[in-house]
């Protein structure tokens, strides 16, 4: 067995380091080295065959690791492709996986657990331990539910973000207040918030409105 795999980081120290480290593997090799995207994507256009793993830094010049993602996402669909980055906020966790990552790996990660990593995205198709799949699961709902807003719930959500009363929204709304305290209750839900300021706060986060 010979997996191959291409790296892209404009870090050169690390990069080098993380290819001797996975060369150590057994059954792995390196096949392309990058400082950043458009670099990784022009050395696999070179190869005989794709990478069959690529691990893509999230902060790199001239083509970031979204839009490399996306780009071999797009191009070479049989490559599996896993973040690597010193962030674990959830914009940067969302935003990779959404663009196509199987796996979002610290860079911190213990050389056995890289080693395990690689194996369960070549033969799995992913790889996320216990407490990173439920934490990925929680942060894909809370993206999604900007897409699962009723159209009413935006109405209110932007009268929420004005200077209105609830009093007011509900007349400007033509329903009752008890319905706009429920309208309330629900996107302080789904947004995982217990305030007002915290719900506006968050919507313009998410950029679910703009002021």
């Amino acid at each position: 067995m010979n997996i191959t795999i291409g790296i892209a980081d404009d870090h050169q120290l690390f990069l080098k380091s993380l290819s001797l480290l996975i060369t150590s593997f057994n059954g792995f090799s390196i096949v392309a080295e990058a400082m950043n995207g458009k670099d990784l994507m022009d050395k696999i256009a070179n190869l005989p065959a794709p990478p069959d793993i690529v691990l893509l830094d999230v902060n790199m010049p001239v083509m970031d690791g979204m839009k490399t993602t996306a780009a071999l996402n797009k191009r070479y669909p049989g490559i599996k492709l896993a973040a690597l980055s010193m962030k674990d906020n959830d914009a940067t966790i969302i935003d990779m996986l959404k663009a196509g990552c199987c796996a979002y790996l610290l860079k911190d990660i213990h050389p056995a657990e890289l080693e395990k990593a690689l194996h369960e995205i070549h033969t799995v198709g992913h790889y996320h331990n216990d407490m990173a799949n439920v934490n990925y699961r929680r942060l894909l709902l809370q993206s999604e539910q900007k897409q699962t807003l009723t159209d009413r719930e935006r109405e209110f959500l932007s009268l929420a973000c004005s200077d209105l009363t609830y009093k007011a929204i509900a007349l400007k709304m033509n329903v009752t207040e008890r319905t706009v305290d429920g309208y309330r209750e629900i996107l302080f839900n789904k947004l995982n918030v217990q305030s007002r300021t915290g719900m506006v706060l968050e919507a313009l986060r998410r950029q679910l409105i703009t002021l």
